[in-house]
């Protein structure tokens, strides 16, 4: 149904459209849907192409070490460590994938390692949803100090050899000098990127709807099928099957066989694809068939951010 949805609701309206859903993913793609063929702004946002072929985990993981494997690149991902020495964990989840696509966001618009973390990054997880009470907070202020913190590898292979590029995303950011007392710091000071990951964001950028981002905030496998098809769609040149095997690769962490992997992938693409209305995907028993499909964002308007944070140089 995802691949007719957005023609239903221009067609017949979004509580006709809402009435023929069989079941709750159904009407939560339909709303999803209907809020982006609504949105006006069309509002980028920009991510590092990078996290079109690996990411963070979904759940919180007791490694201390997290590997993703793609074409030709293999990332590693190491938990940092506190004052006392103990390990904060490796950032995961909805949360840390948007408090990242908004520095990145940042970093490209304004052409600058050094990002505010003051009410402008407040109201903006806000408007994608996260507000600053309760558990919320805690999963801000946790999933920011693991960003922070964390160790980054990477290992590009080509032409006989394999760069090794050592990193992280935060350079410096400031931290309470009590690691169980978090103070809301987070929301008066600035973090400076790491300057090895900024230039490979300003040399890689992916512009991504800021309203698709915020109507799956908080499914995170959402958010990084959206941000592969993103990548992969407007690439291709003619239609390209994609094998559950290969699917399971690159989204199954977690899952260990891919009988298991399949239904729970096909939820969150769903979502992925009714926040990409040019999105034009076939879901068959061999896996996905992805055809040639215009960018989320178009070009002229991508050009129009990437090249406003060029001549800010």
């Amino acid at each position: 149904m995802v691949a007719e949805i957005h023609q239903l609701i221009l067609r017949d309206g979004v509580a006709e459209t809402k009435a023929t859903a069989l079941n709750k993913i159904e009407r939560q793609c339909i709303d999803a849907a209907s809020k982006i063929l609504a949105d006006e702004e069309q509002k980028v946002g920009i991510t590092h192409a990078g996290f079109a072929i690996t990411a963070l985990p979904h759940k919180a993981i007791p490694d201390l070490l997290w590997t993703r494997q793609g074409p030709n690149i293999r990332l590693l991902v190491e938990s940092g460590r506190g004052l006392t020495g103990k390990p904060v964990g490796l950032p995961y989840g909805a949360i840390a994938r948007l408090i990242l696509f908004y520095l990145q966001s940042e970093a490209v618009k304004t052409r600058s390692l050094e990002i505010e973390l003051g009410r402008s990054m407040y109201h903006w997880l806000k408007a994608m949803g996260i507000d600053s009470g309760g558990a919320n907070y805690k999963a801000v202020r946790e999933q920011s100090l693991r960003l922070a913190l964390c160790r980054l590898t990477f290992y590009r292979s080509g032409e006989g050899a394999t760069l090794i590029s050592n990193g992280s995303f935060v350079r410096d950011v400031l931290i309470p000098d009590h690691e169980d007392v978090w103070q809301p710091r987070l929301w008066r000071d600035t973090v400076k990127l790491d300057e090895q990951f900024y230039k490979s964001l300003i040399e890689h950028p992916l512009p991504l709807r800021e309203a698709a981002i915020r109507e799956i905030a908080h499914r995170s496998m959402a958010i990084d099928i959206y941000i592969w098809l993103a990548y992969r769609l407007h690439a291709l040149a003619e239609a390209t099957p994609i094998t559950w095997k290969a699917l399971h690769a690159q989204f199954g962490a977690g899952f260990s066989q891919v009988k298991h992997f399949k239904p729970k992938f096909q939820e969150p693409l769903r979502l992925a694809m009714a926040v990409y209305p040019e999105a034009k995907v076939v879901i068959d028993e061999q896996g996905l068939i992805l055809y040639p499909s215009p960018a989320p964002v178009p070009e002229h308007r991508a050009q129009g951010v990437v090249r406003l944070s060029r001549l800010r140089r």
